[in-house]
């Protein structure tokens, strides 16, 4: 008669293709029973301390607090004192300026930045390395100057 079909290396495969299903099963009746989906809120909440470690219970609002006499409490804001219109005169040299286009550059004296000047906000005509003074615009690209005058 003929041999079986069936040889060692095929039973072996059998076998471990069983034992891995039955990993598998074993797993997941784990996780099943392990599972957090039928706990309460309160079991799953956590709760940080004044230190930062976590913990289970909540923190006690008695607990530390301070007591604040009503006249210690200042309400609103404390007056600014008015800005001198000539401190927002700053002074500058053109480093670029593109006469066709009608915008260039203005590098400040004191804070070295560079400050974007359009023929709209110029006062006198001006070239390049012309020395000139000018006040600050917040513009919607960044700081514009205005008011360009030659010093």
């Amino acid at each position: 008669m003929g041999r079986s079909q069936e040889t060692f290396s095929k039973k072996e495969k059998e076998k471990k293709k069983l034992k891995k299903r039955q990993d598998k099963e074993q797993k997941r009746e784990e996780r099943m029973a392990n599972s957090d989906k039928g706990k309460g809120l309160d079991e799953m909440l956590a709760y940080v301390d004044e230190f930062g470690n976590i913990t289970d219970t909540p923190p006690d609002p008695t607990k530390k607090k301070k007591e604040i006499k009503q006249e210690d409490i200042q309400i609103g804001v404390a007056k600014q004192a008015e800005i001198d219109p000539a401190d927002l005169i700053r002074k500058g040299t053109v480093s670029f300026f593109n006469d066709s286009k009608g915008y260039g550059f203005i590098q400040d004296h004191v804070t070295q930045e560079r400050v974007f000047v359009h023929q709209n906000g110029l006062v006198n005509a001006i070239k390049e390395n012309d020395r000139v003074t000018f006040e600050v615009e917040k513009g919607p690209k960044g700081l514009n100057a205005v008011n360009v005058k030659l010093a």
